[in-house]
């Protein structure tokens, strides 16, 4: 920023020159009024006339005051006013002054208030003379002259009398001595408080254009016989004849302070005027003011030496103050005559300012300064603190001092009351000049601070004037400057000052652009434009006014209070505004989702949400791979299109465009927003319009081109496209989710440019969509990205082609688990042009399954009961046939007749579970843009609990393929109860059966919350397969049922073996492949219930609802494959004096795998408690003793192994057994897959007693096998044989 570094010479700086035009020799001027007849001629008076020449740059005057050096004084100026003036001014005609001097200046700055403010780095970089307003110099100027001839100063007191008579005045010499009159003197002299006798200086003006010179000559002779001859001149004006005189500098514009002139200047006034005129103040100034001036110092400066200097003086004068200390204290203390010591003094201390000895004059300062401040004269006092500073400046020596003497006059003022209010003023504004010249701007703006009073357009500009200084202090403190600047334009408004408030108040925006400072911009933008609208400059408010529609930070009071005025600032233009982005309401430019369909349509707008690439993953396995059939949709495009167009999305006329757009309110009050609509533009495809397409896009910049845009719109909207509108209201805060259609009639080429709307029926908003297509640079070895068609608002429009509506009947939004409906699938086409080759793919066939057309015509759920007749239909365990159907290929869908196909849902687990569904057609040969289309459906289903079923199976103690079956059921519903129905086991190797009747062990219905338990007959009937039967079981798996409903109930069993049951059977076992193997033991039941007749009788058309519960891979407790079962006398009764007893068992062996299994049966002589069977036990990992591979052969072998046990130590007697197995102590067998064999065993008995006979080990093998576990070893079960001794 560009300031004014303080001079070399303080002189030369703001304060020296306007001390230099302030404080300056006064010379009153009296005059006759033909005097003055004569100067108005020119348009100027007598003092105006003469002004001009009072000043001087280089008098090179030499001057002596009270010391013998003399010096030179160069510049020099004098003051003149009439006699009139010589008073002190009208304190309520000055502020009047000072106003008309501020609206002035309001109204020719005002001009430059249209334009944008300027940026702060602008102002930063400006120089200091470019930013201050011009005025206020002028301004200070007019407060410091309102305090003009106080009576307290001496430098306001008339060094000489200026008496100025005409040559057309009868008897001239008496005018003169008439003039100076005691009567028409000023009060001041009159009073005492000025001295009557002052310096005299008669002038004779005489008017060319009235007569010669003769009589002027004449007149002036006999002036200088009577006043002397030194102090008489002649001054001749008006010497053009003709007034036609043009002066190019004009020396007198800047004195008038009226700039509008009726006549030119000095139009009388030729050069050799000019001469005379400036003669005469050179000489009356040089010759007469400045050696009067000198003489009256010298006179002064002695007596003031005689009286008051030296030691013995000092004592003096110091004794005799004393004695005033005890009267009151006084604002001006006691009357002082210009006779009296201390009004001596300040003449000549204010003599030697005004000479520029500013010792001399310093020093009596002092002396003055100690003197007043004894008598308590306080504004006496301040008044030379005041000049002490003012020399201590001009001085430059010790700054402390001026600043120190300026800040004690400031306070003394202020002190005084509101008679010292105005020479406060005058002292701080000389102070602030002071500080300002020593680049102190920081301390200026405190000052100014403190100069702003109790009235508003004084402490208006006092405020502005301290702003700028917080501008150009180092470093800049500019929220102190935006600050000062609000203040200030607040007290303009108060005094009706309204240009200058919105002035300052537009140089604080140039601070708070761009900050976080909301509050105090809201605040100066509401104002600014509420100014302007006062004004009528309604252009120009609305604006501003904009700036503040967005304050959610403000309080709901205040919210309303700027959009009540923004609505009627815009009423009172008159016009609907157009406003390009319009910020209420908000919008949310990145969540703009555009929807349209090319290939890809959808049957609701919840599909068309689903992100793209879960579609695409869904249609891989649909849409054929074929050349000329493309997937993806830039390969999609044909080559026909131009380059222009490559970017472009394809879309098809009739069918709309969907924009999603979010509308919020910024504000906590409510707004109405109405005729919300598209901005679009659709141009018919040719080749010339290919460029002007492109470029269209950039054309929307400026606020004009876009208006015209939308215009352009309208009328282009009834023939080539259809807009829909919308209306709604916004809550406080709340946020919208509007859908916007734009449907085009004809082909071409469409862009979707913005939306537009109205704001209260009074403002017409818009917004521009802004495309995210970005051309990048691709580095080498880069794939090119590819970018989504939603990205693009460009669409390719082409001719109308078939569109398959979709719908599926009776889906609910919310089911239990387990519930199994029938859905009907219906397809519409409404175009005449069929499709065919449809196909179908859904994404959770666990939850969603096609049935067969048949099914249509038949009730449910009695399509699902067992038939009599061996026809059944049953599953297809193709994995592609689930999730992939196609219709059959005679299928055409056209002319809106509705096509129907079944579906069949069940709700497999709960949760919130997504459906998605895609179906695909082609359309033939209709259109070289597209061959097909697909069409996509999404349903969000709410599965809730319901029966929680878990089973058990062990084995039976007694039977060999017999297994007991525990199933718990919950129902985890709050108000739902259930008829169990039906449990089936899946499979022809297992069958279910009861324990016990139904009656006995299940209630008649599950209520909410209950818990059931019951047990049923599990039997194994699996028997040995062919390769050839194993693919038929697959195909066809059967199972057993058991109907669980009330006894004497009629009604049938459902046909767990057929679709649907059977497919979503497969699926859940194919969903449970990752977590569960198979095992060749495994179950898989499934049960079906009924809701209760409770539920179904609420008086509701509901349809009848069966629910089914697949559990699959219900392992047997133990997984071996190997089952064996003892069988033998449980009581014997024997004779054991006559011999020991002899006991033929027998060991039955099951092979349950699907391979040959070797079995090892090792009997031991030893009770398992002891060591003998603990030590086979232990050796179960590695070879075993005695172990032997067998071939398979057709027959069972079975082998002794003699050597199989190894002879150990001999037992003692007292652990002999009381019985031992006889015959071979080890067996080897070889069982077939799912076959069965039978070991013979034999034990011999020698005391009576019960014994249990697990005493041996079964090891068991697997040959070539894939189960998991094809090797174990397992102790004997335990078998009680009880003997008794017979009679």
């Amino acid at each position: 920023m560009a300031t004014m570094l303080g001079q070399s010479d303080p002189a030369n700086s703001p304060l020296g020159r306007m001390l230099l035009d302030e404080i300056t020799p006064v010379v009153m001027v009296l005059r006759t009024p033909l005097v003055e007849e004569a100067c108005l001629k020119n348009g100027l008076n007598l003092v105006e006339l003469l002004t001009p020449f009072s000043s001087f740059n280089n008098i090179d005057v030499p001057v002596r005051t009270a010391s013998d050096q003399p010096y030179r004084l160069q510049k020099f100026k004098l003051r003149l006013c009439y006699a009139s003036d010589v008073r002190q001014p009208n304190l309520e005609v000055a502020k009047e002054r000072l106003k008309e001097v501020i609206t002035h200046a309001g109204e020719k700055d005002f001009s430059n208030l249209c334009s944008d403010p300027p940026h702060i780095e602008d102002v930063l970089s400006s120089p200091e003379s470019q930013i201050l307003p011009s005025w206020f110099q002028f301004f200070n100027k007019e407060l410091v002259r309102t305090l003009s001839f106080s009576d307290h100063e001496a430098f306001d007191h008339p060094v000489a009398c200026l008496l100025v008579v005409s040559t057309k005045d009868e008897q001239p010499l008496n005018r003169f001595v008439d003039l100076f009159n005691t009567n028409q003197l000023p009060s001041l002299l009159n009073d005492g408080v000025m001295d009557p006798k002052i310096l005299k200086y008669y002038l004779l003006v005489h008017d060319n254009q009235d007569a010669s010179t003769e009589k002027a000559d004449k007149i002036l002779t006999e002036m200088r016989s009577t006043f002397g001859s030194n102090d008489c001149r002649l001054l001749c004006i008006n010497s053009s004849q003709d007034g036609s005189v043009e002066h190019k500098d004009n020396p007198w514009v800047p004195y008038k302070n009226n700039a509008s002139f009726s006549q030119p200047l000095g139009c009388f006034l030729n050069i050799d005027d000019f001469s005379e005129m400036k003669d005469l103040m050179q000489d009356f100034s040089s010759k007469h003011i400045i050696p009067h001036m000198e003489q009256k110092i010298r006179v002064l400066n002695q007596q003031v030496s005689a009286t008051r200097k030296g030691f013995r003086n000092q004592i003096k004068n110091l004794w005799w103050r004393k004695g005033k200390e005890d009267t009151p204290e006084a604002s001006n203390g006691p009357m002082y005559t210009f006779s009296s010591i201390e009004s001596q003094i300040r003449v000549l201390a204010d003599y030697a300012f005004m000479l520029r000895d500013y010792e001399l004059a310093l020093s009596n300062y002092r002396l003055l300064s100690t003197d007043y401040k004894l008598d308590k004269a306080w504004k006496r006092y301040a008044g030379v603190q005041e000049m002490m500073g003012l020399t201590y400046f001009l001085l430059d020596q010790s700054r402390k001092e001026a600043e120190y003497c300026m800040e004690n006059a400031f306070n003394t003022y202020f002190k005084i009351g509101p008679s010292g209010q105005q020479n406060a003023t005058r002292c701080g504004l000389w102070w602030v000049e002071m500080l300002k010249t020593r680049d102190q701007y920081k301390e200026a703006a405190s000052v100014y601070f403190r100069l702003s009073g109790e009235e508003p357009l004084h402490s208006a500009v006092m405020l502005e004037q301290a702003s700028y200084c917080y501008l150009f202090s180092k470093p800049p403190m500019l929220h102190k400057y935006g600050f000062h600047l609000v203040l200030s334009g607040d007290h303009y408004k108060k005094c009706d000052q309204i240009k200058h408030a919105i002035r300052t108040y537009r140089s604080a925006l140039s601070v708070y652009k761009g900050t976080m400072w909301s509050y105090i911009k809201d605040h100066v933008h509401f104002h600014i434009g509420k100014w302007y609208a006062f004004l009528g400059m309604f252009d120009v408010a609305v604006p501003h006014m904009l700036e503040v529609l967005t304050c959610g930070h403000q309080s709901k009071t205040t919210q309303d209070l700027f959009l009540r005025e923004f609505l009627q600032v815009v009423q009172q233009t008159g016009k609907k505004f157009e406003i390009f982005k319009l910020e209420l309401p908000a919008i949310n430019i990145p969540s703009v989702k555009v929807i349209f369909e090319d290939n890809r349509t959808y049957a609701s707008p919840a599909a068309a949400s689903v992100r793209e690439s879960l579609w695409q993953s869904l249609e891989e396995d649909v849409i054929p791979s074929l050349p000329s059939i493309r997937a993806n949709w830039l390969e999609s495009q044909p080559k026909n299109i131009s380059k222009n167009h490559q970017q472009s999305n394809l879309c098809v006329t009739g069918e709309a465009i969907k924009v999603d757009v979010e509308f919020k309110n910024p504000l906590q009050i409510p707004i109405s927003i109405s005729n919300v609509s598209l901005i679009c533009e659709l141009s018919v495809c040719s080749e010339e319009t290919d460029s002007d397409a492109n470029s269209s896009m950039s054309e929307l910049q400026s606020d004009e081109t876009s208006r015209k845009l939308i215009i352009s719109r309208e009328q282009a909207s009834n023939n080539s496209f259809t807009l829909s509108e919308a209306d709604f209201s916004l809550g406080g805060g709340e946020r919208i989710m509007v859908q916007l259609t734009v449907t085009p009639r004809i082909e071409g080429i469409l862009k979707v440019v913005g939306v537009r709307w109205k704001l209260s029926d009074c403002m017409v908003g818009f917004h521009n969509f802004e495309s995210n297509i970005v051309k990048k640079k691709i580095a080498k070895g880069r794939r090119k990205a590819k970018h989504s068609p939603g990205d693009n608002m460009m669409f390719l429009v082409i001719k109308s082609l078939p569109k398959l509506e979709g719908s599926i009947h009776h889906l609910p939004e919310k089911v239990y688990a387990g519930d199994l409906r029938r859905l009907v699938l219906e397809l519409r086409n409404q175009s005449e042009f069929p499709v065919k080759n449809v196909k179908m793919k859904i994404s959770s066939p666990r939850f969603l399954n096609v049935g067969s057309r048949e099914i249509l015509n038949t009730e449910f759920p009695a399509c699902l009961e067992k038939k009599t007749d061996p026809e059944q239909v049953h599953a297809n365990h193709n994995k592609e046939s689930q999730t992939v159907f196609l219709f059959p290929e005679d299928t055409l869908i056209q002319g809106g007749t509705p096509f129907l196909w079944p579906l069949w849902l069940r709700a497999a687990v709960p949760g919130n579970i997504p459906l998605y569904i895609t179906i695909y057609y082609e359309m033939g040969e209709i259109s070289n843009h597209m061959r097909y289309r697909t069409l996509r459906m999404y349903h969000n289903l709410q599965v809730l609990p319901s029966l929680d079923l878990s089973f058990r199976i062990s084995f039976c103690p007694s039977r060999l393929k017999e297994f007991l079956v525990r199933m718990d059921a919950v129902n985890k519903t709050t108000s739902e109860s259930f008829q169990i129905h039906q449990l089936s086991s899946v499979g022809n190797q297992w069958e279910i059966s009861l324990l016990q009747p139904v009656g006995t062990m299940i209630p008649s219905e599950l209520m909410a919350g209950q818990a059931l338990s019951c047990f049923f007959k599990l039997e194994y009937v699996r028997k040995s397969t062919t390769p050839e039967d194993k693919t038929s079981l697959l195909a066809h798996r059967e199972g057993s049922d058991v109907k669980l409903g009330s006894d004497g109930s009629n009604e049938t069993l459902f046909d767990v073996c057929s679709s649907p049951l059977a497919n979503f059977h497969i699926c859940e076992r194919m969903h449970q492949e990752g977590s569960h193997q198979e095992h060749p033991n495994s179950v898989d039941f499934i049960l079906i219930s009924r809701p209760s007749k409770e539920n179904i009788n609420t008086g509701l058309p509901d349809p009848p609802r069966l629910f089914s519960h697949h559990i699959s891979r219900c392992k047997i407790d133990s997984t071996r494959p190997i089952w064996w079962l003892m069988e033998g006398p449980r009581t014997i009764n024997h004779n054991f004096s006559a011999s020991f007893c002899e006991v033929k068992l027998k060991i039955t062996l099951y092979n349950s795998s699907d391979s040959s299994a070797s079995i090892f049966i090792q009997s031991l002589d030893s009770n398992p408690s002891t060591g003998q069977l603990s030590d086979v036990m232990a050796g179960s990992s590695g070879n075993q003793a005695g172990w032997y591979d067998a071939s398979l052969v057709n027959d069972i072998k079975v082998t002794t192994d003699v050597l199989g046990m190894k002879p150990g130590k001999p037992p003692s007697m007292d652990s002999v057994s009381q019985f031992i197995w006889s015959g071979s102590s080890s067996i080897n067998v070889e069982v077939e897959p799912m076959s069965t064999a039978e070991v013979p065993l034999q034990v011999c008995v020698f005391s009576p007693g019960t014994y249990d006979l697990s005493n041996y080990a079964l090891h068991w093998n697997l040959l070539s096998s894939k189960h998991e576990v094809s090797h174990g070893k397992c102790p004997g079960s335990p078998f009680y044989l009880t003997v008794l001794e017979s009679a």
